[in-house]
């Protein structure tokens, strides 16, 4: 493993026709005081008004930007995921949801904190209704953190040396989240990316997360550092969750470390 001063970092944002939000994101990576080697924006199939967002900020980057997109054909969060974490040139990935504001020192949290044999679990604080319309509207980066409505307010708090020490690892999945998450990805690779068999919302990032720990490679969840805050949005539909819990399950009793329907076919592509 290189060492931590030396390990090139993706950074990979999923979004579904949401260009608002992603703007915000986006602004929030560009002024990272650490910045990625790149960022992917893991398209699932937005129309035409998100790969414009992306052409005029890939203009305005320092770092390269890249626009990974895949036909609409319903929720296949693994898909484009996978399609992005093959086209990533990082010995590291952080991947994050499209409507995830990155606190300045989001990189640099994850960079730190990375450790051979383990991903990262991150939290995130909850901004309400109003205040993500606020923000949207003014395209403001900056949280007001002691007004009403931030839900998991002492997420927000930065302390890195408590965030060292509470960064222990286990194999729970108790309240995995693809929305902050980092791991190496040959440690990604190895057990085949995210299960594209996942169709609709809900458990693709838990079945990960079994296959991950599975292999060795156990979860450290990270509190008081890699900060990120939740724009508001409707709940996604859960009507795929009967056959995604099944799916889980089967990884969970058969200690499944690897998924045939993976990143290895977006793998040959990208090489080409």
């Amino acid at each position: 493993m290189k060492p931590v001063g030396q390990m090139k970092c993706s950074l990979v944002i999923t979004t579904y026709n949401r260009p608002e939000a992603l703007d915000l994101v986006l602004r929030s990576a560009f002024v990272q005081a650490e910045p990625p080697c790149e960022i992917i924006v893991a398209d699932d199939g937005s129309t035409a008004e998100t790969a414009m967002l992306v052409d005029r900020c890939r203009d305005a980057s320092s770092v390269p930007v890249l626009h990974v997109w895949q036909e609409d054909l319903g929720f296949r969060a693994s898909a484009s995921r996978n399609m992005a974490i093959a086209a990533a040139t990082g010995d590291y990935v952080v991947i994050v949801d499209g409507d995830m504001l990155l606190h300045r020192d989001f990189m640099t949290d994850h960079r730190l904190l990375a450790q051979e044999g383990s991903f990262i679990q991150g939290s995130r604080v909850l901004l309400s209704p109003e205040i993500t319309r606020q923000m949207l509207l003014a395209k403001n980066l900056q949280v007001p953190f002691c007004e009403h409505g931030l839900g998991n307010r002492k997420n927000a708090l930065r302390l890195p040396l408590l965030s060292r020490l509470l960064a222990r690892k286990c194999s729970s999945l108790r309240g995995i989240r693809s929305c902050n998450m980092s791991f190496f990805r040959n440690d990604c690779i190895r057990v085949n990316g995210f299960n594209e068999d996942f169709v609709g919302w809900g458990r693709e990032d838990s079945e990960f997360a079994v296959r991950m720990i599975n292999s060795g490679v156990l979860r450290r969840n990270v509190r008081f550092s890699a900060i990120a805050f939740h724009l508001w949005h409707e709940e996604n539909p859960r009507s795929s969750l009967p056959e995604n819990d099944r799916r889980l399950f089967e990884a969970m009793s058969g200690r499944v470390t690897f998924c045939r329907n993976g990143i290895g076919q977006h793998l040959s592509i990208s090489a080409s």
